[in-house]
């Protein structure tokens, strides 16, 4: 692995020849990529390019019918959504997916459930180990919401929430899995520029105690100024990878993501 690869840190995911299809459609085909640890790294492309469903092969979602898939050196459980989770990546997703009836507090104590260890019985009957185990769940949720910005709100209805905080709460219920990388999918959909700020702030918080950023984002600007690498995709490949000054400056770039007008 090169420098010119990963800006900082060891290798934390590496894809190699990544390729997907879906009937006849090519999906994918032959993607890389590196992510190291302590990095932001954003996927961009323009619609049609392939990211989501890239994104859904190193979350799990999808298995690819090509290629690797390294975490932490070891290959992930690719095609298995809760095995990933229990690895160390964590997602969110574009639509909002909050238990919309159940309270704040309650949605980020259902994302710790991948680590937690008491069984079918001990919940039946509410052993003492399990209350203890319950306990700390919700005082590790309680911190959570602070740690998002929104601990006022931890008995309100998730549905209730404001858009931006309901991003904040998919954030916190996602942190909750204690990941080492966490995956965030179009995050700044439909906020307006203060709530893009804020967000911005959070990721790089996250990142700075610890958890690397992997984020498809269509706000190019928003992106290059938060990340330290960016992947672009078009037609299914990867066309430019490098630092956000080299990618928006590469042709491909330009004429696929920008606009083929403008080139």
């Amino acid at each position: 692995m090169s420098r010119s690869e990963v800006s900082q840190g060891g290798a934390l995911l590496k894809a190699v020849g990544v390729g997907k299809r879906f009937g006849g459609l090519r999906a994918l085909h032959d993607v890389s990529l590196v992510l190291g640890e302590g990095t932001i790294t954003g996927l961009i492309g323009p619609n049609g390019a392939g990211k989501t469903t890239f994104f859904n092969v190193l979350t799990g979602i999808y298995k690819p019918d090509a290629g690797t898939v390294h975490f932490s050196g070891e290959p992930l459980p690719v095609g298995r959504p809760h095995a990933v989770a229990t690895r160390g990546i964590a997602r969110t997703f574009q639509n909002i997916r909050l238990f919309s009836n159940m309270t704040v507090l309650e949605n980020v104590m259902v994302g710790r459930h991948v680590r937690t260890h008491a069984g079918v019985l001990g919940a039946v009957f509410k052993t003492a180990a399990t209350c203890r185990e319950e306990a700390a769940i919700a005082a590790s949720a309680r911190g959570l919401l602070d740690y998002v910005g929104i601990a006022g709100q931890a008995q309100r209805i998730a549905g209730t929430l404001s858009y931006g905080d309901q991003r904040r709460l998919e954030i916190a219920r996602a942190l909750a899995t204690e990941p080492k990388l966490l995956a965030l999918d179009e995050p700044a959909a439909g906020m307006n520029a203060t709530e893009r700020t804020q967000l911005a702030d959070l990721v790089r918080r996250v990142r700075d105690d610890g958890t690397a950023i992997l984020l498809i984002e269509h706000d190019v600007k928003w992106v290059a100024r938060l990340c330290d690498r960016i992947t672009v995709l078009d037609y299914g490949e990867r066309i430019a990878e490098g630092s956000p000054q080299e990618v928006l400056a590469h042709p491909k770039v330009i004429e696929a993501y920008l606009g083929r007008g403008a080139a």
